[in-house]
């Protein structure tokens, strides 16, 4: 990763799901969890999106920002938060630059071929706009516990 904790999270515009451009700034005084994951309607990331769902109440009761990030276009977006009912944005990093200043772009292997692609990632951003936590290596399953967990909310 090219962030450390600690540092400023980098700013960033990115179109969401409704194609509204959603900037980091727009969350300053919240937390923010700004969940990376590689492709809509995968099993992975449904699994790590109907947690943050099923969890949803939890973070907006706290006032915490989820926001969803790949490299998936607008469309595909509302497609996959439609068919399973996402109540928090998806932002579309078609070109992945916003997925290359956070470091989670990058090599994967997957049946023995090597690409580049989105890599599971999640940065908790404090409601300064500075890198509380990094999650690499994310588990979906268990992602939004343990990060409600991190926010003292379980």
């Amino acid at each position: 990763m090219s962030i450390a904790v600690g540092a400023s999270a980098p700013e960033f515009e990115l179109l969401d799901d409704t194609n509204v451009l959603r900037r980091l700034t727009d969350y300053r005084g919240s937390h923010v969890v700004l969940y990376f994951y590689p492709k809509d309607d995968t099993p992975g990331c449904t699994k790590e999106a109907c947690n943050f769902r099923d969890d949803y109440s939890a973070y907006e009761k706290a006032g915490v920002a989820v926001l969803g990030v790949s490299a998936d276009s607008v469309e595909s977006h509302v497609k996959f938060k439609r068919k399973f009912q996402l109540q928090f944005p998806l932002l579309a990093d078609v070109g992945h630059k916003v997925c290359e200043l956070y470091g989670a772009w990058g090599k994967k292997k997957f049946m023995g071929k090597e690409y580049e692609g989105v890599l599971r990632s999640t940065f908790l951003i404090d409601t300064e706009g500075k890198i509380k936590k990094i999650y690499e290596n994310v588990r979906p399953a268990e992602h939004s516990a343990e990060l409600l967990k991190e926010l003292g909310l379980i």
